[in-house]
């Protein structure tokens, strides 16, 4: 589903940046790789995960030194970095979390503890994007069971309409605009022109709105869709 939370893997060793990426999507993650420190700093400017892994030494930019720029960019400044690295001495890992990682693993490193702490640390900094449910107001969704509810009553929601309310639940009150929302509904990869968004706000409109109940999606007219608590 393309509203999961996304993590980008910078990693030089090509080897470890395919068996990163496999398992990071077989845990339900989007995941983006990059080779080169330099190429991960203009993706980051283009578009910024929900968490980064990123290696300590890299060609064209270190891990240590993106890591420094990153938290001096207000996009990035709370971004969750956990920092890979062969250098397992006490004084390098002092240095990578002054610098600004939030966590510290050292190769080799067992890949079930690193999908843990992803995990952890998503939970941590951003819990609905983990959790299994998610309350707004008078709606519900549960992730696990696939189901809708309003005031207790269940809703039935179309897998588009469902994916459409499951992204607006997990930052409600934000406008987005509808590239944004065809980016993380749709995903980038497939193309949709903006008129599917309304038609679909529409429809989820129509499902979620119950006799004379309030509508909790709000129109901001030039900006996009909010939704709210009602």
């Amino acid at each position: 589903m393309s509203n999961q939370p996304k993590v980008m893997v910078v990693e030089d060793e090509e080897a470890l940046g395919v068996l990163l990426k496999y398992n990071l999507e077989s845990e339900g993650y989007r995941v983006d790789t990059e080779l080169r420190g330099d190429e991960a700093e203009i993706a980051l400017r283009e578009h910024v995960p929900d968490l980064l892994i990123l290696d300590w030494m890299l060609p064209g930019l270190s891990g240590i030194e993106l890591c420094r720029r990153l938290r001096m960019r207000t996009e990035t400044q709370r971004l969750p970095i956990i920092m890979l690295t062969a250098r397992g001495e006490e004084s390098e890992r002092i240095r990578g979390l002054a610098t600004g990682a939030d966590d510290y693993v050292v190769k080799p490193f067992s890949t079930p503890e690193l999908m843990a702490r992803v995990k952890a640390m998503l939970r941590r900094v951003r819990p609905e994007i983990v959790a299994n449910v998610l309350r707004v107001g008078e709606l519900e969704l549960d992730r696990e069971t696939h189901r809708v509810y309003r005031n207790g009553r269940e809703i039935k929601l179309g897998p588009t309409e469902f994916r459409l309310l499951e992204f607006f639940l997990q930052a409600p009150g934000r406008v987005f605009s509808r590239a944004q929302l065809l980016d993380g509904v749709w995903g980038e990869d497939i193309y949709v022109d903006d008129r599917t968004v309304d038609v679909h706000i529409g429809r989820l409109r129509k499902s979620i709105n119950i006799g004379k109940t309030r509508d909790p999606i709000r129109t901001v007219r030039g900006a996009g869709y909010s939704l709210e608590a009602v």
